[in-house]
């Protein structure tokens, strides 16, 4: 009898918020609404003429599903999709399961987001961390969207408020935001059991799904039990949505496996994972183990005269005569706004060395340190002053040229900072997915931006030796039998991982953007059927004849500069390397025996 009334309730609920709603642009004059309780039917009596409740009910969804553009711009504040955006979220209204893989500028949440606005019920968003949840969480409030979270710092009276609103049968909240290790409670399972019976669970998206995978690089033991949805929430099964930036063939597998995403309903998504708006570049450099003091002063030479190279070709456009250095503005009192770029580096000690180097380097340079060893407090103050797109830490009067965070890689999950015009990564990245979804934080409004990787042979055998020593202990570790063996396959992907970061950089012959793509299963997606957006064809920017065309239209190091020129430059380095006269075997020797099957 309870699950009558809760079913009743929420159907008189639906039906008169339908007719009051203000986007419901054809709703009809109402006189009355009379519920005959003994066969659980709602009519509605209208003036002209009278409509069953399946037919009300299907009019309803067509209205919802029609005006997304009005939804976009109303409640979210944009004037269009990006593209393949409206793609994803119309299979999300139409009740499909969805794989989505795109890069970090693409707006997956939207996808997400916008089809629990549109619809009627709650989607529950799982997500791995805190910040970004919260970020999430504070934007959506700010735009009026119903929206909560249960996670660890939810007080308790709070808690049963939301609790008490998802099973009402009614529930005002849209969004539900909670952690992976949430979903693992029976108490939380019970009230999405509930939902489900009264018909309120639209929909489960799953963020960050790679961490489903042992084989990913960011594995999370608490998602792989998220199976759970899809074994207890059926009778209608509900749709479930599995989002990430990065994901190889193998974790795409276990992804759609274990999720359980229904192969007659599954509606695949991806974007290029190399971003055609970014020039990828390398550059080598010889680094000594006998000599780290001189190797990063020759290191932090190189980027400040990358970075003044930046600022003068910018001053330069910004004169009435490019060629006087001393010329003034176009513009009388107009400044440049300063530059937004992040450095990311392995350890804190590291991002606090540097960013001291940075500002004090008299280059007109605010680099701020950030890393996990801050401050709570601090981090949320730099995180509020990265997003304002101003200089982080800067006085209003002070002629700033480039504002720089100095981060590990704990910086930028759900950031969203659409300037940033380069990243930087001061040591060789610790894995391919890291470092696609680091280098991917540069240029999320569109424009041209830059990726520039510091590649040296001591880093990369030092960052080897560390994996390797992990991967045996791992093994040798037998106290567990279970854990042993899940601890052992994330091991060896991380070096499954760092290779492909060391073929990428040491590959001299090939554009990076290829590279990239095929190490990221780009291929393997399109024969899947994966739905891609249109793309620029960069063959038509030759079609004049005035000049050749490339794979990225020579936005890498090696379309621009061609494979002789990144050749002598790699070589160059193993020639300075050689006259450091370290002992052992010689770099190149240690890299064939470090990665047989590259060479």
């Amino acid at each position: 009898m309870r699950r009558r009334y809760f079913l009743l309730r929420s159907a008189i609920y639906h039906v008169s918020r339908d007719i009051a709603c203000p986007m419901s642009c054809s709703a009809l004059p109402i006189r009355a609404i009379k519920v005959d309780i003994s066969s659980y039917r709602i009519d509605i009596q209208d003036r002209r003429f009278k409509r069953s409740n399946a037919e009300m009910l299907e009019r309803t969804f067509e209205r919802q599903k029609v005006d997304l553009e009005f939804t976009l711009r109303r409640v979210f504040g944009k004037t269009s999709f990006r593209p393949l955006q409206r793609e994803v979220i119309l299979a999300a209204v139409e009740g499909h399961d969805i794989f989505l893989q795109a890069a970090t500028s693409f707006g997956k949440s939207l996808c997400f987001q916008l089809p629990a606005v549109i619809n009627h019920g709650v989607t529950v968003v799982v997500s791995p961390l805190l910040a970004l949840m919260m970020d999430q969480v504070s934007a959506l409030q700010t735009l009026g969207v119903a929206v909560s979270t249960i996670n660890s710092t939810t007080p308790l009276s709070e808690r049963r408020n939301i609790v008490d609103d998802l099973l009402s049968g009614h529930p005002i909240i849209r969004l539900l935001y909670v952690t992976p290790e949430l979903c693992l409670t029976e108490t939380f399972r019970r009230t999405l059991k509930t939902m489900h019976a009264q018909g309120e669970l639209k929909r489960i998206a799953v963020d960050e799904a790679h961490c489903i995978s042992e084989w990913g690089h960011d594995f999370r033991p608490a998602y792989k039990e998220l199976s759970w949805f899809r074994r207890a929430l059926v009778n209608p099964p509900v749709p479930i949505s599995a989002l990430t930036a990065t994901a190889t063939p193998r974790v795409r597998t276990d992804i759609i496996n274990l999720l359980g995403l229904d192969p007659a309903t599954l509606r695949t998504f991806n974007t290029p994972s190399a971003r055609p708006n970014i020039h990828y570049e390398v550059r080598y450099f010889a680094d000594s183990e006998n000599d780290e003091i001189c190797t990063a002063k020759s290191q932090l030479d190189d980027l400040l005269a990358w970075l003044n190279s930046i600022q003068r070709r910018r001053e330069a456009r910004m004169s009435t005569d490019s060629g006087d250095d001393t010329a003034k503005p176009k513009t009388p009192g107009k400044k440049l706004k300063p530059m937004s770029g992040i450095v990311y580096a392995p350890y804190r000690s590291i991002c606090e060395s540097l960013a001291k180097a940075l500002s004090s380097s008299g280059n007109r340079i605010h680099a701020v340190a950030y890393h996990a060893g801050l401050q709570a407090a601090e981090r949320s103050r730099i995180q509020a002053m990265w997003t304002s797109n101003g200089p982080v830490d800067a006085a209003d009067d002070d002629d700033t040229a480039f504002s720089i965070i100095v981060a590990t890689n704990a910086f930028g999950m759900g950031i969203d900072n659409p300037h940033v015009r380069f990243v930087v990564h001061w040591n060789t990245p610790r894995s391919f997915e890291g470092f696609v979804q680091e280098s991917g934080r540069a240029g999320r409004d569109g424009r041209a931006a830059m990726s520039l990787v510091y590649y040296g042979i001591l880093q990369r055998d030092r960052a080897y030796e560390l994996m390797k020593r992990d991967f045996k202990n791992a093994i040798s570790n037998k106290t567990k039998d279970g854990l042993t063996s899940t601890k052992v396959k994330s091991h060896r992907a991380r070096i499954d991982s760092f290779k492909k970061v060391v073929r990428y950089c040491e590959t001299t012959t090939r554009c990076r953007h290829e590279i990239i793509k095929e190490y990221s299963g780009d291929l393997d997606l399109e024969m899947m059927g994966s739905q891609v957006p249109r793309e620029y064809n960069s063959t038509q920017a030759g079609q004049n004849g005035s000049f050749p065309t490339s794979p990225c239209d020579f936005a890498c190091d090696f379309c621009k500069e061609g494979a002789q020129s990144v050749t002598r430059r790699k070589q160059k380095m193993l020639t300075d390397m050689e006259d450091f006269e370290h002992t052992g075997a010689l770099p190149q020797q240690l890299f064939e025996m470090m990665f047989p099957d590259f060479c």
